[in-house]
């Protein structure tokens, strides 16, 4: 019997790779318990545009941070860290082996590498960075800011009108670069024996599967479960409406795309966030990658990490 009270497994990939159904193969196979890593599982009553894990599919594992969250407050990388940190505990606790599995890269690069530290924050500085941008342009605030960060400069681009405007803000408030508060972060899982597994497939069968997935979204009643939320009173400005396809049934049930449309964008648009979050996973470091036809594998890689 393992001991599984230094150990988290951590699942990656991208959307519609198979990363539910590998991580209860897994969970039945080490005794292991779920915890979910996906920004929009997280809010109530999101659960077909999600593709939340219907509880009679979870073969009895236990799945943590699934509809924990209110619609009309925004989950944070921060809040995801907390949970997940007390999910963990809680799930060792009965020496069972913590599964994280989701494809919000963000949310694993801030329990890996640490939350940044916000600084210090200066509305006035702020707003005299925006009065900038606009009137003297952005190239203008972005040369500011390699003289003042050249590392953090070069890594946002020139476009980035956002982060360009929090870096000045942040150098400027507290006289400190922005790339020098990352460099304070820390881990919070440093003590943890990370085993970190990515699922991958080839493009043509994962935009294959994403079509498929998008196809049952709305076969199982997407464009009803947008109308009873709204009929809750969840307003469209709540942070899951801006999920992928709630965003096109939202267009279509206020009549400017037909259903058809609304399908194919939210196809679209999921192919190329699946795109954007290998592109993100490949980034990180020290991710075992397989396809997710190889479980005997991936199980014998688990079982030589935990020795």
């Amino acid at each position: 019997m393992y001991s599984k009270s230094a150990h988290i497994v951590i699942l990656s990939g991208p959307t519609g790779v198979g990363k539910s159904r590998t991580a209860i193969e897994l969970a039945h196979n080490f005794q292991g318990e779920v915890i979910n890593c996906d920004s929009m599982q997280v809010y109530r009553g999101f659960d077909i545009g999600t593709d939340k894990l219907p509880l009679a599919d979870r073969e009895g594992i236990p799945h943590h941070l699934l509809s924990i969250w209110e619609p009309a407050s925004q989950f944070t990388a921060a809040d995801f860290v907390r949970l997940a940190l007390q999910a963990v505990s809680t799930i060792q606790a009965k020496s069972h082996l913590p599964i994280i599995t989701g494809g919000t890269g963000l949310y694993l690069k801030a329990l890996i590498d640490g939350l940044f530290p916000e600084g210090k924050k200066d509305l006035r500085i702020r707003q005299k960075l925006e009065q900038q941008a606009t009137q003297e342009g952005l190239d203008f605030l972005w040369k500011r800011l390699k003289e003042a960060d050249p590392d953090y400069a070069q890594k946002i681009g020139a476009h980035d009108r956002v982060r360009i405007i929090r870096a000045l803000e942040v150098f400027l408030a507290s006289g400190t670069p922005f790339s020098l508060h990352f460099k304070a972060t820390r881990s919070f899982v440093a003590d943890f024996n990370l085993i970190r597994i990515g699922l991958q497939l080839d493009r043509e069968t994962l935009y294959q599967r994403i079509e498929d997935r998008v196809d049952h979204m709305f076969a199982q009643g997407m464009v009803e479960e947008v109308e009873r939320l709204l009929s809750l009173g969840i307003k469209e400005e709540a942070p899951p409406f801006r999920a992928l396809g709630y965003k096109q049934v939202l267009r279509y049930l206020k009549k400017e795309i037909d259903l058809e449309e609304s399908i194919s964008l939210t196809k679209r648009n999921t192919r190329h966030y699946a795109k954007r979050q290998m592109t993100w996973f490949r980034k990180m470091k020290d991710i075992r990658w397989f396809s997710p036809l190889e479980l005997k594998e991936i199980k014998e890689f688990i079982h030589i990490r935990l020795k």
